[in-house]
């Protein structure tokens, strides 16, 4: 009888383990499934920045400085976009910034008005404010499934499985604007 009962309370640890397992296999992929989306915004906004930046550079002689900055800080969001796996609170500054001067950019339009009745510059700040829109929804996504993925690594009973697995917390990706 106790054998019966020491089988039976094995198998449903062995259960137990498995499914716990199973969920952090889960969210560990919902997670990696949703950076990637955050990439491919941040590839998508990093491509149109130099059009954006040549558009405004054929009617804003004078505001080379902003058009220094905006391109220097996509050059860094590349090179940190290649990395296999980004130092997210750096890459999350380094898009603060560029957010920041790209707003910049955008309102230099009012300055011109000739800029700002062009077509192609009206297209771009379009799909610019679609990619940022886009950018915000996968962000808050991403941040989701981070904060269920930390819950259950620090949660009971989960915790020995995560840590007998080697799971540990994911960081959150900011880029808030203040």
């Amino acid at each position: 009888m106790t054998t019966i009962i020491s089988i039976i309370i094995s198998l449903f640890l062995l259960f137990l383990i498995i499914t716990i397992y199973n969920r952090f296999v889960h969210l560990k992929n919902q997670v990696d499934a949703a950076w990637s989306d955050i990439s491919v915004q941040l590839k998508r906004r990093h491509d149109l920045i130099p059009n954006l930046v040549d558009v405004v550079k054929q009617y804003a002689q004078y505001e080379q400085a902003v058009l220094t900055r905006v391109t220097t800080l996509r050059t860094e969001g590349k090179k940190l976009e290649e990395m296999k796996s980004p130092d997210l609170e750096q890459t999350g500054e380094i898009e603060k910034k560029l957010s920041e001067q790209v707003n910049k950019l955008i309102i230099l339009a009012e300055d011109y008005p000739d800029l700002k009745a062009s077509l192609h510059f009206i297209d771009l700040q379009k799909e610019l404010t679609i990619v940022e829109d886009t950018l915000q929804h996968s962000r808050r996504y991403y941040n989701g499934a981070v904060r269920m993925l930390n819950t259950r690594i620090d949660s009971f009973p989960d915790l020995f499985i995560a840590r007998l697995f080697n799971y540990h917390p994911r960081q959150y990706f900011q880029m808030d604007m203040n």
